[in-house]
């Protein structure tokens, strides 16, 4: 007979092992009042199965007593419906999940970890994942809890990591969204795809700071200054982390105006007078803002930025007024179409009037240049006047920036265009390597007037994208 087949026989024979009523040396105490049960187990299978139960037997092991028990230990953590699943598993080795509530399977595989069932605890994990991704999409405050409460759980970690990533939008309309933990929400919100929609995150983090005071009026209007202070210490961890400056001014003043209160005074200040004290803007200049804020797809920029460089293109003062910004068309993405350096010449060559935008891997650096010529792959040096690089230290303080402009007596070697190499700002600013461009790097200032970084040292890109930069 073939050893496979041995097995079914094997399992089911340890399974009426366990239903025996007669011939068993454990009783096992199971749950709490009023759902207090009674099993009967074998301690061979339970000191070669579990090693929890193996640690609990080896402190309660005791001379055998008139009915022939070694032992009787109690486990009130733990439900009898699941304990007795559980227990069927670890005689059996068997577990048919998909007749059990989703709930359960959580349940199940918080007591495997309790039971020390490795093998259990990644098929649960791989069965939620492959089976149950709406379901648990639905109820991410559950599966987040659960995941980052235990280190067993990478798994289910890493499922909600990329959600939190990849569809933070899904999280924040999850049924179970405003039970979730303020370290939860201010790792959701800091993820750079829940800030392209900061309106949405302004009102969820909102709504969920209401929902943490029941007792608060529902109109802000109704508030008192005691309210306004409730509503600022459950919030407080949370605000600094939204980019109110990705908002319009209309959202600013419809949806934030009426919780100021809230928002620490230095921030509301500037917010206040950004926003709304602004005499020498004009109606078509607000309508501008709002549209450019929602037509920059990009992961790592934001309209503040792409204002800013279209100012530097045209040579205007920071202070200039610009009626009629540049439009970033995105035209690769490299964690959409790849970090290699054949793909970038692949898209982007014989592409004028492009911007490189690099976010540098492990820092809050942003790195770019601006090419007004086209890019080629021929081994050649390419002149222009109005190429320039520049940086950010921080990709969230615009302010601290360094722009370099090419040297007029370098302009023949503004550029650089080499198949093995992404775009390349001579000295300045170079892209190069196999594995995330991780041999990059920033000479010095001999082509281009200042250093954009403090140091020479190679680095890698964490994501990078081409713009090309049109006018109406």
């Amino acid at each position: 007979m073939d050893d496979n087949k041995l097995l079914p026989i094997l399992s089911q024979n340890l399974l009426e092992i366990l239903e025996d009523n007669e011939f068993y040396d454990i009783t096992i105490e199971v749950g709490d009042d009023p759902y207090v049960k009674i099993f009967r187990a074998h301690m061979v299978i339970l000191n070669y199965r579990s090693s929890y139960l193996r640690r609990i037997l080896s402190a309660n092991v005791k001379k055998r007593n008139n009915d022939g028990i070694l032992a009787h230990i109690k486990l009130p953590n733990i439900l009898p419906e699941i304990f007795q699943i559980i227990l069927r598993y670890i005689y059996g080795g068997k577990l048919s999940l998909e007749k059990h509530d989703d709930s359960d399977i959580i349940k199940i595989l918080v007591d495997a970890n309790e039971f020390g069932l490795q093998e259990l605890i990644t098929h649960l994990q791989t069965f939620l994942i492959e089976n149950k991704k709406n379901w648990m999409k639905r109820n991410f405050n559950l599966i987040y809890q659960t995941s980052f409460g235990n280190d067993s759980f990478l798994k289910l970690q890493d499922f909600c990591k990329e959600m939190m990533s990849k569809e933070p939008e899904k999280i924040f309309n999850s049924i179970d969204f405003n039970s979730i933990s303020e370290k939860c929400l201010i790792s959701l919100i800091q993820h750079e795809n829940s800030q392209k929609n900061t309106i949405q995150v302004w009102e969820h983090v909102l709504k969920w700071g209401v929902d943490q005071n029941p007792e608060l009026p529902s109109d802000p209007l109704n508030y008192s200054k005691n309210d306004f202070n409730t509503l600022k210490n459950t919030l407080q961890q949370c605000i600094p982390f939204i980019k109110f400056y990705n908002l319009t001014s209309k959202e600013f003043v419809e949806k934030v105006y009426p919780y100021k209160k809230i928002i620490p005074k230095e921030l509301r200040e500037k917010l206040i007078k950004d926003f709304i004290y602004q005499p020498s803007e004009k109606p078509e200049q607000k309508l501008i803002k709002e549209i450019s804020s929602k037509s920059v797809d990009s992961k790592i920029i934001t309209y503040q930025h792409t204002e800013l460089i279209s100012k530097w293109i045209d040579r205007l003062g920071i202070a200039d007024e610009m009626i009629n910004p540049y439009e970033f068309k995105l035209i690769l993405r490299g964690s959409h179409d790849g970090f290699s350096p054949s793909k970038f010449h692949e898209i982007c060559d014989n592409q004028s009037h492009t911007i490189s935008i690099i976010k540098v891997k492990d820092s809050t650096e942003i790195l770019g240049g601006y090419n007004p010529i086209i890019w080629k792959s021929d081994c050649s040096w390419a002149s222009t006047k109005n190429s320039f690089i520049f940086s950010f230290k921080n990709k969230d303080n615009i302010e601290d920036y360094i722009l370099s402009r090419v040297k007029s007596t370098y302009i023949g070697y503004a550029v650089y265009n080499n198949i093995s190499y992404g775009p390349v700002f001579t000295g300045g600013l170079i892209l190069h390597g196999d594995n995330f461009y991780n041999k990059s790097n920033c000479c010095g200032n001999i082509t281009y007037y200042d250093k954009i970084r403090d140091t020479r040292d190679y680095f890698s890109v964490e994501e990078y994208e081409i713009f090309q930069i049109t006018k109406d």
